[in-house]
């Protein structure tokens, strides 16, 4: 469940709030039912993509009606027609609710295969939601196909890289004069961190919601919510454990600023560190700048020794929290293709 005495859940559920004032008014509905099964972050991802939907309804389907009076009846005039056009003005469009808040200067917007994916995923979340309650005859959204991604390649540190990481973390040798002022009060926070990407294969957002009581060193596990509001134990080996519990001497010693109490993780600031925060910290550290590290890229490096040692899809798939298994598949294919190529010469014809 979530943490509702967490400043950042609380202030995203606010500017949820605040959002749906100005949205129209059967989207209440429709984001009381996900209460349970997402967090407040995606719910408020849910709410600035389907905003930009209903701005372009309101302009372009509805020929100028205010976004807050949209109705179920709009809804139901919707046609599959309707949602392509929305799919072709994603590629390149002026954000005229961003103008607002931009002093009149134009905001322009583009989205490559990611961006509209995520944005025909929260349209068709909400035109399901409206069908299956009967509050609509047809789905329309459900006729869109999602666009071509084309896919990039896995990057993923080699386990020297790795090393040199750890050790850089450690050692902080090859920090610019400035990183190293700060170096020795965080050492042991950013072991901590590092060493928990690469050794569970945690989401960044994840490892941000960490509260020091979803630590049981019991089990050697961690409680973490999932993206789709699943509550589930991960849990992790020796390496991890040593990392943490050396971290959570140091910070046990320090008081945590008014509503960031519960937090594992803090700044130097004594607040919850960040996403951004943690990707600079990641980035600081990687012992390859041209690979351009990230927390994801650790996390797919822990996938990608777990199926190396394991060779077991689903495992890698279930701890990693992958809904669907070909998402897994996906990025770890290449290593069985490396596999096959390697076979090709291991049977000799001739001594």
């Amino acid at each position: 469940m979530e943490n509702y005495h967490d400043k950042e859940t609380a202030k995203n559920i606010l500017t949820l709030r605040e959002m749906l004032k100005e949205m129209p008014s059967f989207l209440r509905d429709y984001f009381r039912s996900l209460n349970d099964r997402t967090s407040s972050l995606t719910r408020l991802g849910y709410a600035y993509d389907l905003k930009i939907f209903f701005t372009f309804m309101a302009e372009e389907i509805l020929y100028g009606k205010n976004i807050a009076d949209i109705t179920l009846e709009d809804m139901a005039k919707v046609e599959a027609e309707d949602i392509e056009a929305f799919m072709e003005h994603l590629s390149y469009y002026v954000s005229s609710s961003e103008k607002e808040n931009n002093e009149g200067k134009e905001i322009k917007r583009r989205n490559k295969g990611e961006g509209k994916s995520r944005k025909l995923a929260a349209v068709r979340r909400l035109f399901r939601h409206l069908f299956m309650r009967k509050k609509i005859h047809s789905n329309p959204a459900d006729l869109i196909e999602f666009p071509k991604l084309h896919e990039k390649p896995i990057i993923t540190l080699e386990p020297d890289e790795i090393s040199k990481m750890l050790d850089e973390v450690d050692s902080g040798e090859n920090l610019t004069p400035r990183q190293k002022q700060y170096h020795e009060s965080s050492r042991l926070r950013d072991i901590a961190i590092i060493t928990l990407l690469l050794g569970t294969g945690i989401r960044l957002s994840e490892c941000v919601g960490l509260d020091i009581n979803d630590i049981l060193f019991t089990i050697n596990g961690m409680r973490i919510i999932r993206k789709g509001g699943d509550e589930v134990i991960l849990y992790f080996g020796d390496e991890v454990q040593t990392a943490l519990q050396n971290y959570l001497e140091v910070r046990e010693t320090i008081t945590a600023k008014e509503g960031h109490g519960n937090a594992l993780f803090l700044s130097m600031q004594n607040k919850r560190l960040t996403g951004r925060a943690i990707q600079n910290l990641v980035k600081k550290y990687a012992p390859n700048k041209l690979k351009n590290i990230s927390p994801h890229k650790l996390r797919s490096t822990f996938g990608t020794q777990l199926y190396a040692e394991t060779r077991d899809i689903y495992l890698v798939a279930n701890i990693l929290g992958h809904e669907d298994v070909n998402t897994t598949r996906k990025h770890y294919a290449k290593m069985d293709e490396a596999a096959r190529r390697k076979a090709a010469n291991v049977v000799r014809l001739r001594d």
